[in-house]
C-alpha cells in the first residue's frame, strides 16, 4: 500500500473531494482512482469521496499500488496501406479502438500492431498502452492512421504533427446545408460543462479553450444532407465533430454531437459517417512527403448512393475515393 499525504491549497475551490484528487493525483478518471482508493483521511477523520474539499485540509490518501498493464498481442485483421521497417501505415475500420483504457482491454489497434510487428513490445518497454502511436482517430471514425516501429521514428512522426507540417484530409456526410461552398471554421475548444464526455466550441476573441481551425468544401449537397472534406489545421480532440455541430451541420451518425435518427425514412444509421481519406507526411526514410489513401468504406459508399438514390440525382465521379 502507498500513502499519501496532501495539504489542501488555500486557493482550492468547492468540489467533491474524489473530482479534486483525480486532479491532484493527474489521473484521468474518478473511476481510476475509485479503483486505487482504499481510505481517506481529512484532518485525521474518516471521509467518503463525496465529501466537500475544505481549504487549508489536511489529507491522507491510502492507495493500492499502481498494477503495470500489460495487453497480449492479438491476432486482428489489419488493412495494411504500407509498411517497411521504420512504420506502418493502416486503414482502421470504425468500431475499433486505436489503444486500450477505461473498459476496452481487447481488440484495439495497438493489440493488432504487437502481434503484427513482433518487435513493437521490446521497442517500447516504458509505453505498454500506446507503443509506437503517433496520433489517433475515434473508435467511431475510419481511415488512416500512421505508428512508428521504434522511438526514432516515433518522434520523426510526432514532430510533424506538433509543428503541423502533416495534413490531413476527412471526408463526412453531415445534416443540413452549409451556407458556403468553402471556406474556415475557427473557434476555441472547450469541455461542455454539462456533459464530461463532450466538448463545444466558443467563436469571437477570448482566451478560454485551445485554438482550433479546419477549411471545409462541400462536395456535393443531397437536399438537407451534404457531402463535404474537411482539412483540420489543428488537432485538437473530437475537433471536426465539435465544429460541425456548432455551425448547425453535425456529422451523420454521430452518437454524441448530433440527435439519433435515420438516414432516410425507416433506415438505421450503422456508423458515423467521418472517415480519415489521406494523410500527407514524410516518412524516416524519405527525403518528401507522401500521401496515404483510405478509400471509402463500403456502407459510407451505400450511404451516398442511397441519398443520390433519394433525390433524383446522378451518382458523382466517387472513382477517386473507392
Amino acid at each position: 500500500m502507498e500513502t499519501l499525504q496532501l495539504r489542501i491549497e488555500d486557493s482550492a475551490v468547492d468540489a467533491r473531494l474524489d473530482v479534486y484528487l483525480a486532479k491532484r493525483l493527474n489521473l484521468p478518471s474518478r473511476n481510476q482512482l475509485k479503483e486505487r482508493v482504499v481510505e481517506i483521511r481529512l484532518n485525521g477523520r474518516k471521509v467518503k469521496a463525496s465529501h466537500r474539499v475544505a481549504p487549508g485540509g489536511e489529507l491522507e490518501v491510502l492507495l493500492r499500488p499502481l498494477e503495470e498493464p500489460r495487453y497480449a498481442a492479438e491476432k486482428l485483421p489489419l488493412r495494411i496501406i504500407h509498411e517497411d521497417s521504420r512504420v506502418i501505415v493502416v486503414d482502421k475500420p470504425e468500431g475499433m479502438v486505436v489503444h486500450p483504457g477505461a473498459g476496452v482491454k481487447q481488440g484495439t489497434l495497438v493489440q493488432g500492431l504487437l502481434y503484427h510487428v513482433r518487435t513493437l513490445k521490446d521497442a517500447f518497454p516504458e509505453d505498454l498502452i500506446r507503443p509506437g502511436i503517433v496520433h489517433r482517430l475515434d473508435k467511431d471514425t475510419s481511415g488512416v492512421l500512421i505508428a512508428a516501429k521504434d522511438p526514432e521514428a516515433l518522434e520523426f512522426l510526432a514532430a510533424q504533427f506538433r509543428n503541423k507540417r502533416v495534413e490531413k484530409t476527412y471526408l463526412a456526410i453531415v445534416k443540413g446545408t452549409l451556407s458556403k461552398g468553402e471556406g474556415f471554421i475557427v473557434g476555441r475548444l472547450v469541455r461542455d460543462p454539462r456533459n464530461r464526455k463532450r466538448f463545444r466550441m466558443l467563436e469571437g476573441e477570448g482566451t478560454q479553450g485551445k485554438p482550433m481551425e479546419t477549411w471545409f468544401r462541400v462536395l456535393k449537397r443531397y437536399g438537407h444532407y451534404s457531402f463535404v472534406l474537411l482539412k483540420p489545421r489543428t488537432g485538437r480532440t473530437h475537433q471536426l465533430r465539435v465544429q460541425m455541430q456548432a455551425i448547425g451541420c453535425p456529422i451523420l451518425g454521430d452518437p454524441l454531437y448530433s440527435r439519433k435518427g435515420s438516414l432516410l425514412k425507416d433506415e438505421i444509421i450503422p456508423r458515423l459517417y467521418l472517415h480519415a481519406f489521406a494523410l500527407k507526411i514524410q516518412l524516416p526514410l524519405d527525403s518528401v512527403p507522401r500521401i496515404f489513401y483510405a478509400p471509402l468504406p463500403p456502407n459510407f459508399k451505400e450511404a451516398l448512393r442511397k441519398l443520390t438514390v433519394h433525390q433524383g440525382q446522378r451518382g458523382g465521379d466517387l472513382s477517386d475515393l473507392c
